[in-house]
């Protein structure tokens, strides 16, 4: 399922590249455009880069969702079943596929991050600790973004996932610190999902203090993705009952 769902994301040229280049395209839009008119206490590419990865990670993710709804919507299932092959496993690969594709994106946006002066100082440890707290939140997007292509009734309505995780990183710490923005949305900024995540990967790229920011990221991508993957069995069971 998993290799099936990779040659299909092979195919898909025109996605695949707008999920893996739009990203880069926003890190540089923000570094150079924008950056020498935002102080955030150090250089604009070290601060702007863990936003990047989540925004990237959305973006990656929203493809599972179109993926999933156009095999519920064009027949893949039923034939899929007919062959005793679980829903499960499906979406399983679905996930995992989409995993791969987001690891493969933060690749790129550090390479490129790299090539513009982003330098983190994390020692090994805290690299191997923002890789799994970045690993575990690619993998409860994924995870959601299967359940919302299970929701959604065609693949062009699942694709508005996009909107969805496009605008969650804005309203939080990822491009501008949180303190600079109208005092109304600063609960709304410092609590949502996103915020922690940055935060810690922020502080553990750069060898800074996380505080309770990693409990908060863990907290948030674990109770996402137990919400996502039950919510995917039961729309599952309910598509195909």
């Amino acid at each position: 399922m998993v290799d099936r769902c990779l040659r299909l994301s092979r195919r898909n040229v025109d996605a695949m590249l707008t999920s893996l280049m739009l990203p880069i395209m926003l890190m540089l839009l923000f570094v150079y455009l924008f950056g020498g008119a935002i102080h955030t206490g150090t250089r604009y590419v070290t601060y702007v880069v863990p936003g990047v990865l989540l925004l990237c990670a959305g973006f990656g993710s929203s493809l599972t969702a179109v993926s999933v709804s156009h095999d519920m919507t064009a027949g893949i299932i039923d034939r899929l079943r007919s062959m005793d092959v679980s829903g499960r496993s499906v979406l399983a690969g679905q996930v995992a596929a989409s995993v791969v594709r987001n690891a493969v994106s933060t690749v790129l946006v550090f390479a490129v991050a790299f090539g513009i002066g982003f330098r983190p100082t994390a020692q090994p440890l805290r690299w191997l600790a923002a890789a799994g707290i970045l690993a575990l939140f690619i993998l409860a997007m994924s995870w959601l973004s299967a359940a919302v292509g299970l929701l959604a009734k065609s693949p062009e309505a699942a694709g508005g996932f996009t909107f969805l995780v496009m605008f969650l990183p804005y309203p939080s710490s990822a491009f501008v610190p949180i303190q600079t923005m109208p005092g109304w949305i600063h609960g709304f900024a410092r609590h949502q999902p996103v915020t922690p995540v940055i935060e810690t990967l922020r502080g553990l790229l750069l060898d800074a203090p996380v505080g309770a920011n990693a409990w908060r990221a863990i907290a948030w991508s674990a109770a996402i993705l137990v919400a996502a993957v039950g919510l995917s069995s039961v729309l599952f069971r309910r598509r195909v009952g």
